[in-house]
Order: structure tokens, then sequence, then C-alpha cells
């Protein structure tokens, strides 16, 4: 499975931004898709998933209430819409793919994209 993000760029602290993921090379529908982020000097964390196997998602604290993840099968493209975003949401952002069941760590997710950089200003 191949995945290419975008969708990253520069926004005012406020503003809105939606990352894409398209995925070829596999069965889009049975992997679990999620997001990750990592800023230098950090480890990469989880941000949102949604699972393979319906609309359960799952997102990190920090997010809630303002990021939601997407999919559409038919296009093969997970999607990260993410609003209200804060300078402290600065990061490259990873789009990811998992064949298990419930993916947990980034360790249990079998493919990754090349990440999109995501900067808010003050």
């Amino acid at each position: 499975v191949q995945l290419q993000a975008c969708g990253g760029g520069l926004v005012q602290a406020g503003g809105s931004l939606r990352l894409s993921c398209a995925a070829s090379g596999g069965t889009f529908s049975l992997y679990t898709m999620g997001w990750f982020r990592q800023v230098p000097g950090k480890e990469r964390e989880s941000v949102a998933a949604i699972w393979w196997s319906g609309p359960s998602t799952y997102y990190a604290d920090s997010v809630k209430g303002r990021f939601t993840i997407s999919r559409d099968i038919a296009k093969n493209t997970a999607y990260l819409q993410m609003n209200s975003l804060k300078p402290e949401d600065t990061a490259v952002y990873y789009c990811a793919a998992s064949a298990r069941l419930i993916p947990l760590y980034s360790r249990d997710y079998d493919y990754w994209g090349q990440g999109t950089e995501v900067t808010v200003s003050s």
C-alpha cells in the first residue's frame, strides 16, 4: 500500500486546513487509517484514527472538537479536517494504514505516507 499525503501549509491561528491521504495498491476499505504528527525533538503522536470496520473514530484529547477524520472508500482517500487551528498544532502530519483490528500505537501501523507540513502562526 502506498500513501500520499497532501494539504499542509501555512495558516493563521483560528484557521482551517484539510489534509488528504490517497491510498493505492491495496484494499483501502480493509485498513484502519490514522493521522499522526511530529515536531522536531519529540515523539510521533497519534492525532486521529478511523476504523476499517465502521464509522468508529479516535481523537487525541488535544484535537477533540476541532479535528475530524473521515474516509471516502470510493476515492481510496482519508481526510483530516482541522479547524480552529492553534500554534501548538504546528507539526509534520503523517497518514498511516493498519491491517490490525484495533491499532493503538504507531508501531501497529504497517504503511506510512511521506508527511505534510502544517504551520500555524499566532
